[in-house]
C-alpha cells in the first residue's frame, strides 16, 4: 500500500510539473509577442510600412488583378548606389505615400525575364509595368545609357514618373 501511494504521489508530481512547464511556455510567448515587431523583410529597407510582393510572378498577378501598376526596383545590398537610392526612397514621404498605389517588388537578384532588363542588367534600376503586363518603356530616368537608372538626386524625377505611371493607367485602360 505504501509503494502504491509513493507511485501515485510521484505521478501527481510529474503531472503538476508538466502543467507548470506548459504554463511557463505560454507566459514566454505572451512576452515575446509584445516586443516590437521587426520590419518586414520583403521591404529590404525601401519602406517597411509598404506592402511588398515576394516574387515577380506574384507581383504580375497582383498588378493584373488589382489593376494597379507594378513598380520593380532592382538593387544590390553591396552596391553603394543602391544603398544611397534606398535611403532617399525610404525617407521621402511623398514617394512612400504614392508607392501605396503600386504593387511593389524589389529584387536583389536578376530575373531571367528579358523584359526586366531592356537595356542591360545594372543596379539600381526601376521599371514600371502596367496591369496589361507591359513594361513602360516610356517612363525612364534621365540617363540615355541606363534608361531606368535613378540616383538619389533624381527623387523628384522618380516621383513624377510614379505619378505618370498612375496617370497613364487611368487614360489608357
Amino acid at each position: 500500500a505504501m509503494e502504491k501511494s509513493y507511485k501515485s504521489m510521484f505521478l501527481l508530481l510529474v503531472a503538476i510539473s508538466c502543467a507548470l512547464a506548459k504554463d511557463a511556455g505560454k507566459k514566454e510567448t505572451k512576452e515575446t509577442t509584445a516586443k516590437p515587431k521587426l520590419p518586414q523583410t520583403l521591404s529590404r529597407g525601401w519602406g517597411d510600412q509598404l506592402i511588398w510582393t515576394q516574387t515577380y510572378e506574384e507581383a504580375l498577378f497582383r498588378s493584373k488583378h488589382s489593376n494597379k501598376p507594378l513598380m520593380i526596383i532592382h538593387h544590390l545590398d553591396d552596391c553603394p548606389h543602391s544603398q544611397a537610392l534606398k535611403k532617399v526612397f525610404a525617407e521621402h514621404k511623398d514617394i512612400q505615400k504614392l508607392a501605396e498605389k503600386f504593387i511593389l517588388l524589389n529584387l536583389v537578384y536578376e530575373t531571367t525575364d528579358k523584359n526586366l532588363s531592356p537595356d542591360g542588367q545594372y543596379v539600381p534600376r526601376i521599371l514600371f509595368i502596367d496591369p496589361s503586363l507591359t513594361v513602360r518603356a516610356d517612363i525612364t530616368g534621365r540617363y540615355s545609357n541606363r534608361l531606368y537608372a535613378y540616383e538619389p538626386s533624381d527623387t523628384s524625377l522618380l516621383y513624377s514618373n510614379m505619378q505618370k505611371a498612375l496617370k497613364l493607367l487611368k487614360t489608357e485602360l
